[in-house]
């Protein structure tokens, strides 16, 4: 349920009327201070308190239940776009930001070079994976701990917020220095991850399944958010289809209605989308054009002989020209 009091209500006023619908429904009631208006969300059963009751009262403009199951990550709850500040990067707030990196972290060598080259090109973030889900067994699994070594290695070289992917909830602790945590698509419905992840004061990057709605993904993101860390970002990075042809189809659709959903900020990730490293351009301007607040770009310095999804991942070279086009881009569209 969501409630809109009038303006010029007191904070005496407010902390009243909140005090007294948590006691008598046994509700949770969120606060939100906008510029325009202040809005109370109520979590639990509201279904048996009286609508007509509570719009009753003087300070008290408008009342409205919510249909959807998802209530922190509603927009309805918090009209305004959240912003979430890593280091000197703020994402949401209208700025383009772009996180780029191997797909998997292979030498201190290769994930410093590459950190090094993509700050150069106007990243933000840099991406890598340690952890490593596959497939197949047999496939390289990631360096694990060392490869979290490096990347904070490469972090000290170059500055760059590091992403990464956690994989199980016993490695939580190994994460500690980590700037963004992702949660990749294979776990996005991995609730007990989800809500151990959501007693962290670290932003977390959830990534939606690849057979997935947007719905089911809100609520991944709400089991994050109901444990306590509102400091969730959304990613598209493409479901799967009849189509073959790519490796998942992007669902470019999916950026404005998350954002008419919700007010969490929204990444898209053109690599794992499509599979192909051509394909990652034209999905970027789209993404970008559709709304995105960043992208996730898997660069390689040596994709041929990459140990994970290499025809995927573009050359520093390549990024660089990607991103001189995408910054061109967000001017355009942003004003």
């Amino acid at each position: 349920m969501i409630i809109v009091l009038k303006n010029g209500t007191t904070p005496e006023q407010l902390r009243e009327f909140s005090d007294r619908l948590s006691s008598q429904y046994q509700v949770q009631v969120n606060v939100w201070r906008g510029t325009q208006s202040t809005v109370l969300g109520l979590l639990g059963d509201t279904h048996t308190i009286d609508i007509e009751s509570v719009e009753a009262n003087e300070i008290v403009e408008s009342v409205k239940r919510v249909q959807e199951p998802y209530k922190k990550a509603n927009r309805a709850f918090h009209p305004n776009d959240t912003v979430i500040p890593v280091g000197d990067a703020k994402i949401g707030d209208g700025s383009l930001q772009l996180i780029a990196g191997p797909c998997s972290v292979e030498s201190e060598e290769q994930i410093v070079e590459i950190a090094r080259r993509v700050k150069a090109s106007g990243a933000t973030f840099l991406r890598g994976g340690a952890f490593k889900p596959r497939t197949s067994p047999y496939a390289f699994q990631g360096l694990r701990e060392e490869g979290l070594r490096l990347l904070l290695e490469a972090k000290r070289a170059t500055g760059l917020p590091i992403v990464t992917e956690i994989m199980s909830v016993s490695h939580i602790d190994l994460f500690r220095d980590v700037d963004v945590i992702q949660i990749g698509a294979r776990n996005m419905q991995n609730f007990e991850l989800l809500k151990e992840v959501g007693k962290l004061d670290k932003p977390i990057l959830l990534k939606r399944g690849l057979a997935n709605t947007i719905e089911e993904t809100l609520m991944s993101a709400e089991y994050i958010m109901s444990s306590g860390n509102e400091k969730v970002i959304l990613c598209e990075r493409g479901i799967r289809t009849f189509e073959t042809y790519t490796r998942n189809t992007l669902d470019i659709s999916a950026i404005p209605v998350f954002k008419k959903l919700s007010h969490l900020p929204v990444i898209v990730d053109p690599s794992h989308a499509s599979g192909i490293a051509w394909m990652v351009e034209p999905l970027s301007m789209a993404a970008l054009a559709a709304g995105a607040d960043g992208l996730i770009i898997e660069v390689h310095n040596d994709p041929q002989h990459a140990r994970s999804d290499g025809a995927q991942s573009i050359t520093p070279a390549r990024f660089d020209a990607l991103a001189r086009k995408l910054f061109t881009l967000h001017r355009a569209v942003r004003g």
